[in-house]
């Protein structure tokens, strides 16, 4: 039995060396990368046994990610597919002013094809805390359906959800996104959500502290979570809404940033510590994330109680 399961996609990341183009390259890193699976990875690095749900082409490039996956320590239980291919995508870094450019193809995937029936959904009733996201649903009108039964079966055995809002523009348009996500919210506990998605997806006003109080009061979650970038985070639990600074960071990678926060912040909730301290977990984690390259925050929890040791604030008020 996992403390955490985890279910979603998870792709195989394509990057060319240094900051070379697409169209241009001769050769491509290859990592696997996909939020629900770093969200189970940072949790396990940072203390609660987990496990990740997906469906899976049983192709040597499906056969590929699930077996890095399982290199970092985490359970993988998968249903494997002869039809749907291995989503991928694309990382182009640069500079400014050109930026980093993400380009998805993921069309057809063996995952959009998942339907609650096909999985052990005892490993989710047994299971303390079950995870997913917003991308999830996004990717095909089954696995809208898909997410809101594996939420259902969750919240019916008694484990506590949670959900990364984590709104991509290039899957869906807001209004899609609000309509979908707020009739998965009744089956949620704990909500993970960037003060910009808050704001423009969900249209909710005010500074982070007031979106986190009204999300928390009109949707009845139990715990609040809205990340603000470089201005932190706040944690809304039991009307009272804790702040918690960014830790210092020199930054080789920010991809799978939010997933080692939110990560993080379940693995210490897990271990019954309060939202404060789960806070201060979550940004360390996140700023050790930064300096790692890749999506995947490979961390020790000696690693974040050193960063927490040399100092971040945290605020309740």
């Amino acid at each position: 039995m996992s403390d955490l399961v985890t279910f979603g996609e998870t792709m195989l990341r394509l990057s060319p060396p240094d900051n070379e183009r697409l169209e241009t390259t001769v050769e491509f890193e290859v990592r696997a990368a996909g939020a629900e699976s770093n969200v189970a990875i940072a949790a396990d690095r940072l203390g609660a046994t987990a496990t990740w749900l997906s469906k899976v082409p049983e192709t040597p490039l499906g056969r590929r990610a699930v077996g890095e996956l399982r290199q970092y320590g985490i359970e993988t239980d998968v249903v494997w597919s002869h039809r749907g291919r291995q989503g991928t995508y694309y990382l182009e870094r640069g500079g400014k002013p050109r930026g980093t450019n993400v380009v998805y193809d993921r069309e057809n995937a063996a995952i959009t094809t998942a339907e609650a029936r096909e999985f052990d959904i005892d490993r989710i009733q047994d299971a303390r805390v079950f995870f997913t996201t917003g991308i999830t649903p996004a990717l095909s009108s089954t696995l809208r359906e898909t997410t809101m039964n594996m939420l259902k079966a969750a919240k019916q055995g008694g484990t506590t959800t949670a959900f990364d809002f984590n709104y991509r523009r290039k899957l869906w348009s807001p209004e899609e996104a609000e309509q979908t996500m707020t009739k998965l919210f009744p089956g949620i506990d704990v909500l993970v959500i960037a003060a910009r998605d808050a704001q423009n997806v969900l249209g909710f006003e005010g500074d982070p502290r007031q979106l986190a109080h009204k999300l928390g009061s009109q949707h009845n979650f139990t715990t609040v979570v809205v990340t603000c970038g470089a201005d932190g985070a706040v944690g809304w639990h039991d009307g009272v809404v804790h702040e918690q600074d960014v830790y210092e960071t020199e930054t080789v990678s920010q991809i799978g940033t939010g997933d080692a926060f939110t990560g993080a912040f379940i693995a210490r909730r897990l271990h019954g510590e309060d939202i404060p301290t789960a806070l201060e977990y979550a940004a360390a984690t996140a700023a050790l994330k930064r300096t790692i390259p890749g999506d995947v925050a490979l961390v020790t929890k000696d690693e974040v109680d050193a960063v927490i040791a040399e100092g971040g604030t945290a605020v309740s008020r």
